[in-house]
């Protein structure tokens, strides 16, 4: 008896220091922004496993599992204002399915990590209804190891102010539609797009 208890011990004050630990490692703001993304994350399985328009009951059947993630890191979000190109040229890319399609080249965001500054483009695009959207897409040096083989996406809407401050949460990347199911076609980011830094936030590859 006593040496379960001297092992029951030993195992709550593990459990404390990694816990402490864990508490040090994070202010009282930072953990309260990894649990609302850890929420977010939560609420988006649940949506990906009821929702009839969700890649996984939409277009073929995909079985179901849970999003796999890196850990919440708040170190990389960043505040950035949007530098717009003049002039917005048009480029074109392409789906994974070979298919040429075209965006606007609108601007760009950067951010500065352990001392190095980095660009990240903003496209422009307009959806089959005509309505225009901005986002991100990139790759970078997890790409096809611990994340998806294609690249990873951010969504980003543009404000009016031209000294608006946006957030760059790489916490918030996702993988487009075409991770989950070869039924969709997505867009390739470009060699433009490519970030040289292993950025371990985000969703990871959905298939081992």
């Amino acid at each position: 008896m006593k040496r379960n208890l001297s092992l029951g011990a030993i195992i709550l004050v593990a459990v404390l220091i990694l816990l402490m630990s864990l508490y040090d490692k994070h202010t009282p703001e930072e953990i309260e922004y990894i649990k609302k993304i850890e929420n977010y994350r939560t609420e988006k399985d649940s949506s990906f496993k009821s929702s009839p328009s969700s890649p996984f009951n939409y277009k073929g059947k995909v079985e179901f599992h849970s999003l796999k993630y890196f850990d919440v890191d708040p170190e990389f979000a960043f505040k950035s204002k949007l530098f717009e190109y003049e002039p917005k040229d048009t480029i074109t890319y392409f789906g994974t399915k070979g298919e040429e399609r075209t965006a606007v080249r609108y601007g760009y965001v950067q951010f500065k990590y352990h001392e190095t500054l980095y660009k990240v483009n903003v496209y422009q695009g307009s959806s089959r209804n005509g309505e225009i959207y901005h986002m991100i897409w990139y790759t970078d040096k997890t790409t096809n190891k611990e994340s998806y083989g294609v690249g990873r996406y951010l969504d980003f809407e543009v404000e009016n102010d031209p000294h608006y401050l946006y957030t760059i949460d790489f916490n918030l990347a996702y993988n487009p539609y075409c991770a989950y199911s070869k039924e969709y076609s997505c867009a390739i980011p470009t060699k433009e797009d490519y970030i040289d830094l292993e950025i371990t936030a985000g969703e990871q590859k959905f298939h081992d």
